[in-house]
């Protein structure tokens, strides 16, 4: 399997046991080897996310540290995330789908994992497609 980056959804399906894709996310991250790629705007949504189903910050940070994420900064990289954030404008595109759609520039051979069904039309800015582990992709 290639190197993968995280998006928001499957990780706080994995946490929340309510959620409508969480047998879905348990495989994945079974499957999945240690190693994939975070960044800090999908930590953030996480740990909001999965609060509000009683999962603990702490626990969603705690991934990171045993390594099973690996947290990718993208301080330097607000420019382009802004100019994602303006070409995908009329779709909902927040500010950590620009995050990972950014990620997926900057490491070829990567897959995302997500349960939002936009990805399948967001595109790198040379109009490549991001590969998905998804859900809906088959």
């Amino acid at each position: 399997m290639s190197r993968t980056i995280m998006d928001s959804g499957p990780l706080v399906a994995w946490f929340c046991k309510r959620d409508l894709h969480h047998e879905w996310a348990v495989r994945v991250m079974e499957d999945l080897p240690s190693g994939a790629l975070v960044c800090e705007a999908v930590l953030a949504e996480v740990c909001h996310l999965a609060a509000k189903d009683g999962v603990p910050a702490a626990g969603v940070l705690k991934l990171v540290e045993q390594n099973d994420l690996v947290l990718v900064s993208l301080a330097a990289e607000m420019s382009v995330i802004r100019v994602l954030l303006e070409r995908y404008k009329d779709a909902p595109m927040d500010f950590a789908d620009a995050c990972v759609v950014r990620l997926a520039e900057l490491n070829s051979g990567v897959t995302v994992c997500t349960t939002d069904s936009h990805f399948r039309f967001f595109r790198k800015s040379a109009g490549e497609t991001i590969p998905l582990l998804a859900p809906f992709a088959n």
